[in-house]
């Protein structure tokens, strides 16, 4: 009974620091110094709107594969379960 309180205690210290650091992170900026320097201005709209364009596809592509993955595990386990019954 002992080890369930401090396996409790452990998961409540976890969550907090995700809970604190969810809604308390500070705003970063990421872009390098040659990025910003090549994008800033307004002559340089086409370029921003690529870079923009480029960033949006490297991010989907890692989403569109977990979806996938995730569809397959459920469709996967829903078979078994059809089986298994």
């Amino acid at each position: 009974m002992e080890n369930r309180g401090g396996v409790r205690k452990l998961m409540s210290t976890k969550y907090f620091y995700v809970l604190f650091f969810t809604f308390f992170s500070l705003a970063v900026n990421a872009q390098c110094a040659m990025c910003r320097a090549a994008l800033a201005g307004d002559s340089n709209t086409k370029k921003a709107e690529a870079v923009n364009d480029g960033i949006v596809y490297l991010m989907v592509i890692p989403y569109l594969l977990v979806g996938i993955i995730g569809v397959l595990i459920y469709r996967m386990y829903q078979s078994k379960k059809k089986k298994a019954v």
